[in-house]
């Protein structure tokens, strides 16, 4: 898609950020207070390589979409994993190739991070997302439990 650039979050992107952020939570039927939103950006913006991580994509200098990730242990593999926990469009470019092109900016940051394994959850209504990730992702049968 011409004109599409990924790139890391910045501190410049607050507001666009949180409005990305907020329209994603909103779609997930989630609020959440400000000291969550300042202590998620702060973490997004730090160093410390096992927090967060984020990535923004503009479409001709317009803020579009966002991806959250992290990298983690595992029991099963010598390296760390990385967790694909954020993903959002803005519905007027979904379908245009903006999430395809942030999740393969997290595949390639993984593959720099040398992470073997991306994953991510969705729920199982999000039938527009689920297209996508049925070309670019496995299907895996695992059923996640919350505590009670």
């Amino acid at each position: 898609m011409s004109g599409l650039v990924i790139r890391p979050i910045t501190a410049k992107d607050e507001a666009e950020w949180r409005r990305l952020w907020m329209a994603y939570l909103a779609y997930y039927r989630t609020e959440l207070p400000d000291e969550i939103y300042e202590a998620a950006f702060s973490r997004l913006l730090g160093d410390d390589a096992h927090d967060f991580h984020g990535m923004i994509a503009e479409l001709d200098g317009r803020c579009v979409g966002l991806v959250h990730y992290l990298y983690h242990r595992n029991m099963w593999k010598i390296e760390n994993v990385c967790y694909l926990q954020d993903l959002f469009a803005d519905p007027d470019v979904r379908g245009t190739g903006v999430g395809r092109a942030l999740i393969q900016a997290v595949y390639a940051a993984a593959d720099a991070a040398g992470a073997p394994a991306v994953y991510w959850l969705t729920e199982e209504f999000n039938k527009t997302a689920r297209h996508l990730y049925d070309r670019i992702g496995t299907l895996t049968p695992l059923i996640r439990y919350n505590r009670a």
